[in-house]
């Protein structure tokens, strides 16, 4: 299949699944849906790794911007090394500038308007109808018309071709779909945002963006590990909308951010582990009113620590029962309501001083995952959050309240300073 064919596909599916799934309630269900709870339908997702074994016999890997072609066929077996678009960059370049120039790479999509179904309104006020409109057109203008949009397959190639740079042993490359791949490649890494829908029941719209990640050995054609992820969040429509679609830029940011991490992590990173992490007071962080998840701190450069337990039931792997804490270390990160703001890898022992000023009369979220040795390399568990089980922590409750990943971090004020 030549290039053309596959972009002209991609885009095709895209804008064919690209739907508003809308549902009218009663004056009751919309009073319900006004807590921001997530509908009982998004049932919780089923933890999934790469077997070790793919993960030991994979060390080159091409991550390509798409979606797997049928069959036995694997894209871009031609013969004839390349260095890769994004090989060699330092990672401290501009890479949102750099990606304008790639080519071949769809950076953004044709979406057509999306057609709210008449159903909707059948009860509904003219003010949601208005909402209503306006969420959609909002997030149609947006999606079709940047191509720097977060939501574009380019985008998540290259975030998980970063997270593969971090992974021991392992060789990444990103190209371009229309890229010879290097004749020594163990396998080909599609990945691709494959499905969106948003749901509107009353005044509150769930939006869920979904991105499928195929691993395919490419001597045989066979594939290692396919796996399909979905980030999701819900808030009143007129909080999405609200300054200038301020929820709906963050919620992209998060999807990109959590999806891409999730793709490297369910490959390459993370296992299975009976584990227990717990946010706990340092000499500079003390618990608001005993409440273990909210912490507050006068301290500009606080002193985050931690509570760190691996079960010794049955249902352990065996290198669990072997593991020392001193042979654990831990990444750290710090979330402001929009991005990332701190991070710290490696971090011996359980507590990490903040080595940068954070904001005063300002709440973060954090969190903290450790590493385990594992037959001679890293593996992760997973991070640090209240509630661990409910689907990868994307079952956010109001993004006007906080991104649905990090709904459930741990909470860090930091108290206002007398000016």
């Amino acid at each position: 299949m030549n290039t053309k064919s596959q972009y002209a596909i991609a885009a095709s599916t895209l804008v064919a699944i690209l739907t508003v799934v809308a549902m009218t309630g009663s004056a009751g269900s919309a009073n319900a849906a006004e807590t921001s709870q997530v509908p009982e339908s998004l049932v919780q997702e089923v933890d999934m790794l790469m077997a070790e074994e793919y993960r030991t016999s994979v060390r080159k890997i091409v991550v390509l911007p798409g979606a797997s072609p049928g069959g036995s066929a694997v894209t871009g077996s031609y013969g004839k090394e390349t260095d890769g678009l994004l090989d060699g960059i330092n990672k401290g370049a501009e890479i949102g500038v750099f990606r304008k120039d790639i080519g071949g790479i769809p950076v953004s999509f044709p979406i057509p308007i999306l057609t709210i179904p008449g159903a909707i309104f059948g009860g509904v006020s003219g003010t949601i109808k208005r909402q209503i409109q306006d969420f959609r057109d909002a997030l149609t203008k947006d999606l079709s018309a940047s191509a720097e949009s977060p939501l574009s397959n380019d985008a998540l190639a290259t975030d998980v071709f970063w997270g593969l740079r971090d992974v021991s042993g392992l060789k990444p490359k990103v190209f371009a779909l229309s890229t010879p791949i290097p004749e020594d490649t163990d396998a080909i890494l599609y990945v691709s945002f494959s499905d969106s829908s948003i749901e509107v029941d009353g005044k509150v719209a769930t939006i869920t963006f979904t991105a499928t990640a195929t691993l395919r050995r490419v001597s045989d054609g066979q594939h290692l590990f396919e796996s399909e992820i979905h980030y999701r969040d819900t808030d009143t429509l007129s909080d999405w909308i609200a300054n200038e679609k301020a929820a709906w830029r963050d919620y992209a940011n998060f999807a990109r951010h959590y999806v891409g991490r999730e793709i490297v992590a369910e490959l390459f990173e993370r296992v299975s582990v009976q584990q227990s992490l717990l946010p706990k007071e340092s000499d500079t962080v003390k618990r608001v009113k005993k409440k273990i998840w909210a912490g507050v701190s006068r301290s500009q450069t606080p002193t985050l620590a931690w509570e760190h337990q691996l079960s010794d039931d049955d249902q352990q792997p065996p290198w669990a029962n072997t593991v020392n804490e001193a042979d654990i270390a831990y990444d750290v990160e710090i979330y402001d309501r929009h991005q990332l703001v701190y991070s710290a890898k490696k971090v011996a022992g359980s507590e990490h001083r903040v080595d940068v000023e954070l904001e005063d009369c300002k709440t973060y979220r954090w969190s903290v995952r450790p590493s385990y040795p594992v037959d001679g390399t890293v593996r992760f568990g997973e991070w640090m959050r209240s509630n661990p089980d409910a689907a990868n922590g994307n079952r956010g409750k109001a993004a006007s309240e906080a991104a649905a990943y990090i709904y459930d971090f741990a909470s860090l004020e930091i108290k206002c300073r007398r000016r």
